[in-house]
């Protein structure tokens, strides 16, 4: 959309005809575009209706952090280790009951306890607290960690696992919150899936990740649980009360980054995220433990963590700016990854379609200035989750499910469903959501990103 009244700057959407845009999607980024701070404005092909800001936005502020632009899941990411398997070499099902046992499934649920001094350390040092966790409980968890392993998975973590933070600016209700949540899950569309590599597809590439055709490869999906969404409501309702917001909705509300308020969120917003980042590597942790339980001690090599609810101060066309990508990911090239074991490859982007259809691996090319070097998160939703699963109110049906239980049944043929929730686990049908090939070929053809393999889901862990 070309700037108009009041907007200040251009609201862009990559896409093609293929995908369907909803109306009040496009009008939500036009809405971003409108705020005094917007330098840049865009979407990816996965664009979808969210809290004020649509997902797959991705919006540059000058010297302004805008909460409802993270969103609620701060650093919601995706995380994919390989194994040394091939399909049909051991028992999907089993292993994917066995994780299940060890990973809580679902809202609300609790495994590793933190006391005070723990959570401080998570929130400051992020997965690097990790050596000081286990030394301060006997959690099953640590049965997996490797010293010689961890410094491994630290290069191949955004960030290296870890964002400047601040205790002190964290809401005490996400601290009690979260002293009970790392190594869960959570609900909604967050997702343990074991997978095989069906198509390689570049494979130079793929050698260099480690990856084969046919392989097993397990990608994790999951954020800041409470201890984000806490910490994210808070800040949402402080920027709304500054003047600069008076005549603004809440989830429009931006704070500038030289204020108390801004400060203090960009710390708590980092401290989400290095929960977040230590929630994936210890459930990774778990997995591995599953693994060396069942068939030995078993490699499991990290291949990336990376995030897709953050905002980052970043240098695009001369300007710093703070880049917002709210259900979008980072896509940096080869040249932006030097100093990183990536600087030959480029990021690795990973890139989930929905359950019961494929996933992605790609990397950045430095190919992708006009997106501010972002590429989609993942298929994206082309369906509300009412109406996927339809609605009722006491015992009587309110909205009929535009997705019927066989409709269902048929798109999971072939997967092993392992659901927390299963009353709404049609929320999650892959009717549901774009077609992810659609969305990846327009990521490869703008010249974003290369694409590395193809991976199809055979069990899937739902909360």
């Amino acid at each position: 959309m070309k700037r108009r009244d009041p907007m200040v700057t251009d609201a862009t959407i990559f896409a093609s005809r293929a995908i369907k845009l909803e109306p009040d999607a496009v009008r939500q980024l036009c809405d971003a575009a409108a705020l005094p701070p917007a330098r840049k404005v865009c979407a990816t092909a996965d664009i979808h209706v969210g809290f004020g800001v649509p997902i797959g936005a991705v919006i540059g502020l000058d010297n302004a952090i805008m909460p409802p632009a993270v969103g609620y899941d701060i650093n919601c990411g995706m995380r994919l280790l390989h194994t040394p398997f091939s399909k049909g070499d051991i028992d999907t099902d089993k292993i994917a009951a066995s994780i299940a046992r060890d990973i809580p499934l679902g809202e609300g649920r609790e495994n590793v306890q933190l006391d005070k001094a723990g959570i401080e350390a998570v929130i400051n040092q992020g997965v690097a607290a990790i050596p000081v966790l286990t030394q301060k409980s006997g959690h099953r968890a640590w049965e997996a960690f490797d010293p010689d392993q961890f410094a491994d998975d630290l290069e191949r973590i955004e960030e290296n696992g870890h964002l400047p933070a601040d205790p002190g600016a964290v809401p005490s209700i996400a601290t009690q919150r979260g002293r009970n949540q790392l190594g869960t899950l959570g609900g909604g569309n967050h997702f343990i899936e074991i997978q095989h590599v069906q198509e390689i597809l570049d494979p130079a590439l793929a050698k260099t990740f480690g990856l084969f055709s046919n392989q097993l490869v397990v990608m994790i999906h999951s954020g800041s649980r409470r201890f984000g969404y806490e910490i994210a409501d808070e800040y949402m309702n402080v920027a709304a009360r500054i003047p600069e917001n008076a005549e603004r909705h809440k989830m429009l509300s931006y704070l500038p980054v030289h204020i108390s308020a801004g400060k203090k969120y960009i710390a708590a917003m980092g401290a989400a995220a290095n929960f977040a980042f230590t929630n994936r590597h210890i459930m990774a942790l778990l997995v591995r433990r599953c693994f060396n339980r069942m068939f030995g001690p078993t490699p499991l090599k990290l291949v990336y963590d990376v995030t897709h609810n953050m905002a980052k101060l970043e240098e695009h066309g001369g300007a710093r700016l703070w880049v917002h990508r709210k259900g979008a990911t980072r896509a940096f090239g080869p040249e932006r990854m030097s100093g990183t074991v990536f600087a030959d490859t480029g990021q690795p982007i990973i890139t989930p379609g929905s359950m019961g259809t494929a996933s992605y691996l790609l990397v950045g090319t430095g190919k992708s200035d006009e997106s501010l070097c972002s590429v989609n998160h993942g298929a994206g939703r082309v369906m509300s989750r009412t109406a996927a699963r339809g609605k009722t109110r006491r015992g009587r049906v309110v909205a009929e499910a535009l997705i019927s239980d066989d409709q269902f049944k048929r798109s999971m043929k072939g997967v092993k469903l392992i659901a927390g929730d299963r009353r709404k686990i049609k929320e999650e049908a892959p009717g549901a959501y774009k077609n992810i090939d659609e969305v990846v070929r327009i990521v490869v053809e703008c010249g974003w990103a290369k694409a590395v393999a193809r991976m199809v889901p055979l069990a899937v862990l739902k909360g």
